[in-house]
């Protein structure tokens, strides 16, 4: 109808391919189209378009005359399949009316049941089905939906008063009320509307359908709607259908029911049927906790040890049927169903089904069962499970079962759970966690300064800060849980103590963090621990075989290293040295370097700090025993290394024997009004070259020492950054050169190695091509590319990036997914006029992004070697670079 209305059951034409696109008329429009193409019982009705849920938004909340000649030619096609006519007094078809995006978006809307009544149909119904109670327990149902979806009324208004209604009849349950009793109800809910709104309960059954379809199409753009799309990264211009179909009754006696089930068990992925059905009763009533929901198989009511009979016991005839159906709708899917059904007086129809949501377990273990039952294929079973979803696994959840006092809500950083003592700073963290006690560090940011006290929390909670700040990037790394952006966190270091909300807590009490949430609860919340079971490695296997990239991690400790070759990560794409210097042992000897006013003192501090180095090099050269390792120069800036406190002025000038002003001046005169975009990265290395040469004479002096040993040769790759200049590599290559020569004729063993650069700067990107002169690799640097290209610091994008995406200026955070349209432009653009220069350049990527499944499909896409993640995403980024080879493949 003019590709704005397309019909479905009854003698409806189902061969248009629009009819069954989801992009056209949504998940549930699309899968009704197709049940009833197949020969399944599904009511007739019809599908308004996503487009024009756009359209409509778009011109100012206005239906065109074409839609509404369709939806009356719509309507006259389920009257015809019915034998019923809309508004009819005598004998009235009424319809449901529902939401249905491309995708599915739990709670985005709630349905409108029985929509046609009022005082004139409600009295037909009556009398033609026989059941004046059904008719007005429809009525009341009714209203109280319309004046919840569409009139915009509290819904506890109508509980109440049936509530009231209950009670005065000493009732305890709906099922007590009779058909005299309803029609009061009914009653006073219009009196309800009446006295809420200022005007009567809309009567004109043509009101009321075009009042809900407005409803769905507003529900778009309601707020709960905007904050799910921000949060699963759904685009604003999708739009969302409309489905009007004709109404079938589970609430017409004791022959009637209703249900919702699943084709297997969305929780373990156990092949079995899992769901729960009511007698006598409409669909709400399943799922809104009404009445306590019955056992779809009499094998699930016993082991629940239940007594009221399941539906296979109860109406063996309609559940013999919906079985039949069940395996019907799986095989035609090749997928676990989540379906929607109705009996009505032994008929059964089916008003939905979908492809079932499922927890990570259940999904790898379907993905792998279905496989074996020979349903899908492995390449199919790699692109089923969303790689996100293997966060699940990989770290410790909170208990479903357990209690939780919610006292504040942040952003969910860093996936995991963790209880633990509150304590305000990172020394504290150490020193308790040194005693085995676990703790949680609170603060209102965190800096590199912290590394030690978040290494030895459980958890990390910030005030401040967005989903790629500080705190958020490292926790991940760590495979610490963290909450960050938790703006009603208040701490007072004086008193230690924290105020969130109403609540006031003191350093050492205990709390909980559930990192995939973004929940921050009072009290020790029980966690489970993860479990890795085979479908897990099975499914490994399948991404190893499938994806051309390669997969390494970013980590800087032997521990990371380990974890991350558990989950299989095959190198290292960025070990951040800077990281290396922040304990108790080392800053001093780092302040020193920094705060000399001359080389011989620099040198002299960094002579304290080469057998550290040398050490920590060589241990990550033997956990990565002989796979590549990608070792960045120092790169932070000083700032973050400069004492704050005066007990730390006094300590390091106690230790260089100067005094305590003489450094707070040096320091002064250190200060930067930007430190990100000052003194810092190659900038370092050009002015005081003498500390990359000693970094680069601890990694070849590793290198050698470790290869000594046996085993695999080490080839270290040597990366400079925040190169802007091809001359800059070139002088920072040939120190590079040098020191390695030296060392090479000092240790009688010359190793292969690379020097390369990160990419992390838009000129950078411009002038790959004179750069790749003097690079053997480039590793993009999406954090800080993402930074300078859009000119927005990641730690504070957190303030008002929401609202961006909210309004569709960028489709996700770009901190989170690589902004492809910007900054992906250069990430291509740098590796074509690399590739263009040096042939054989290595491409990687190893900022955040690297963990990101969309950003490593764009990857794909350029054709880099590699992508590097934190060790706890590495299994992520394993499965989404095997999604991606696959998807790139099938495409051509």
């Amino acid at each position: 109808m003019n590709n704005t209305v397309y019909l479905f059951g009854g003698q409806a034409d189902h061969s248009d391919p629009r009819q069954k696109d989801k992009a056209v008329v949504g998940g549930k429009g699309a899968n009704l189209a197709e049940m009833a193409s197949i020969g399944l019982p599904v009511p007739p009705g019809f599908t308004i378009t996503t487009e024009e849920c756009v359209r409509y938004l778009k011109e100012g909340a206005n239906f065109s005359d074409d839609l509404r000649e369709n939806v009356a030619k719509a309507l006259n096609h389920i009257e015809n399949a019915v034998g019923k006519r809309f508004g009819d007094a005598g004998d009235p078809l009424l319809v449901s009316v529902r939401s249905g995006a491309r995708v599915s978006m739990p709670g985005m809307m709630d349905t409108v049941l029985n929509l046609g009544l009022n005082d004139a149909t409600v009295e037909g119904l009556a009398a033609t089905s026989g059941h004046a109670r059904f008719a007005w327990d429809s009525y009341r149902r009714f209203i109280q939906m319309y004046a919840d979806v569409v009139l915009g009324l509290e819904h506890g208004l109508f509980e109440e008063a049936l509530e009231i209604a209950k009670e005065d009849k000493g009732f305890f349950s709906d099922t007590e009320m009779d058909s005299e009793d309803w029609q009061a109800l009914v009653g006073e809910y219009k009196a309800i509307v009446e006295r809420e709104l200022g005007r009567p309960f809309p009567q004109d059954v043509t009101e009321q359908l075009w009042g809900a379809i407005a409803a769905v199409f507003d529900s778009w753009d309601s707020e709960r709607a905007r904050v799910y799309r921000r949060l699963n990264a759904i685009p604003g211009d999708w739009g969302t259908a409309v489905n009007v179909q004709a109404m079938v009754f589970g609430n017409m006696g004791d022959t009637s029911a209703t249900g919702v089930a699943f084709t297997r068990d969305p929780s373990t992925g156990e092949r079995a049927y899992y769901g729960e059905w009511l007698v006598n009763a409409q669909g709400e009533d399943v799922v809104a906790g009404i009445r306590t929901p019955q056992y779809l198989t009499r094998t699930a009511r016993e082991a629940a040890g239940a007594q009221a009979p399941s539906m296979e016991e109860a109406m063996p005839d309609a559940y013999a049927e919906l079985a039949r159906v069940f395996d019907l709708l799986e095989t035609h899917y090749r997928d676990m169903q989540d379906i929607e059904f109705t009996v009505q007086q032994g008929k059964l129809w089916m008003l939905q089904t979908r492809s079932g949501k499922r927890t990570a377990k259940a999904a790898l273990r379907m993905a792998v069962d279905m496989v074996g039952e020979g349903l899908i294929d492995e390449e199919t079973a790699i692109l089923r499970v969303d790689p996100m979803a293997l966060d699940q696994l990989l770290h410790p959840t909170l208990d479903p079962h357990a209690a939780r006092d919610v006292l504040a809500r942040g952003l969910p950083a860093s996936p995991g759970a963790a209880s633990g003592a509150i304590v305000l700073d990172a020394d504290t963290a150490e020193t308790r966690a040194g005693r085995g006690e676990s703790v949680i560090l609170v603060r209102v940011e965190t800096s590199p300064e912290d590394i030690h006290g978040m290494h030895a929390a459980k958890g990390i909670l910030t005030a401040r800060g967005g989903m790629t700040s500080h705190a958020a990037v490292v926790a991940r790394g760590m495979g610490r849980p963290c909450v960050s952006g938790a703006s009603a966190v208040s701490i007072d270091l004086k008193t230690r103590t924290l105020r969130i909300g109403h609540r006031e807590l003191t350093e050492g009490d205990t709390i909980t963090l559930d990192g995939a949430s973004g929940e921050v609860m009072a009290g020790e919340v029980p966690t489970i621990e993860p479990e890795l079971a085979g479908d897990f490695g099975v499914l490994m296997d399948w991404a190893d075989k499938h994806r051309r990239m390669a997969v390494r991690t970013n980590a800087e400790t032997p521990a990371d290293c380990r974890t991350a070759r558990q989950f299989g990560a095959e190198g290292i794409g960025l070990c951040r040295t800077e990281h290396m210097f922040f304990d108790a042992g080392r800053i001093s000897a780092v302040r020193a370097m920094i705060l000399a006013d001359d080389e011989a003192g620099r040198r002299a501090a960094l002579a304290r700090l080469l057998p550290e180095q040398r050490s920590d090099f060589a241990d990550i050269f033997r956990a990565m025993a002989g796979l590549p390792c990608t070792i960045r120069l120092l790169d932070p800036p000083l700032h973050e290394f400069m004492p704050t406190r005066d007990e730390d002025f006094e300590g390091l000038a106690s230790d260089l024997g100067v005094g305590v002003d003489h450094l707070k001046r040096r320091a002064a005169e250190l200060h930067e009004f930007n430190p990100m975009l000052g003194h810092r990265g190659c900038r370092l290395g050009i002015t005081f070259p003498e500390i990359y040469e000693m970094q680069a004479r601890a990694i070849f002096e590793a290198a050698c020492a470790v290869t000594g040993e046996g085993g695999e040769p080490v080839v270290p790759e040597v990366m400079i950054p925040l190169v802007a200049t091809r001359k800059e590599l070139a002088i920072l290559r040939a120190l590079v050169d040098r020191v390695a020569g030296e060392v090479f004729g000092e240790q009688g063993l010359t190793l292969d190695y690379l020097v390369g650069t990160m990419i992390e700067l838009p000129r950078a990107a411009l002038m790959a091509g004179e750069i790749a002169e003097e690079a053997r690799f480039f590793s993009f640097g999406t954090n800080d590319l993402t930074q300078t290209a859009l000119g927005v610091s990641r730690d504070d994008a957190g303030r008002f990036l929401g609202a961006y995406v909210d309004q569709g200026i960028y489709a996700r955070d770009p901190f989170v997914s690589l902004d492809i349209d910007g900054v992906g432009q250069l990430v291509e653009l740098a590796a074509e006029r690399g590739r263009a220069t040096r042939a054989d350049i290595k491409l990687g990527i190893c900022g955040e992004h690297g963990g990101d499944p969309e950003s490593i499909a764009f990857c794909e896409k350029v054709g880099l070697d590699y992508v590097s993640a934190s060790p706890y995403r590495v299994p992520i980024a394993k499965l989404a670079a095997a999604q991606a080879a696959l998807s790139a493949r099938r495409s051509g």
